[in-house]
């Protein structure tokens, strides 16, 4: 009998620590739904892997997350709905690109304020934006340039 009693009670305390890691990382990881903040739109001809979740960024500074990302049915551009938090107002010509953390890291979406003195309010659309450089296109043009200036070497001579 003493052994089962010791048993239910370790068992006990690894059932509460778990608990108290579980807490604590919900609570550091941010997995909040972004209410408290306000709602901007802004479309991007690709967004090259973003996703619901992601943070948003002024300056290296989380500001706010990615909420929801969606196709426009009209345009067939990608509706990126941001959640930003309240502290922060953003001009009407702020603008918006898609990083990376790191060659191998996620996504951020970053936003450059402009200088309007007009702010953008709830459910207001970001104008300016830029799709993420995909890497592979790069590659694909260097070596098609490196190709292009073998060929005039060659045809010099």
């Amino acid at each position: 009998m003493k052994r089962s009693t010791v048993e239910t009670a370790l068992g006990a305390l690894v059932i509460l620590v778990a608990a108290m890691f579980l807490s604590y990382s919900y609570k550091t990881a941010n997995l909040s739904t972004g209410s408290g903040g306000y709602e901007v739109v802004a479309l991007f001809s690709s967004i090259g892997g973003l996703q619901a979740g992601d943070d948003v960024q002024i300056s290296g500074v989380k500001v706010g997350n990615v909420s929801k990302v969606e196709l426009d049915k009209e345009t067939y551009l990608a509706k990126v709905h941001l959640n930003i938090d309240p502290a922060y107002k953003l001009p009407v010509d702020t603008a918006a690109l898609i990083s990376s953390e790191s060659l191998l890291g996620g996504k951020y979406l970053a936003l450059e304020p402009g200088a309007d003195e007009e702010l953008l309010g709830p459910g207001g659309t970001i104008e300016y934006t830029q799709a993420p450089q995909n890497l592979e296109q790069l590659l694909g043009q260097f070596i098609f340039s490196m190709q292009g200036d073998e060929d005039k070497k060659k045809q010099g001579q």
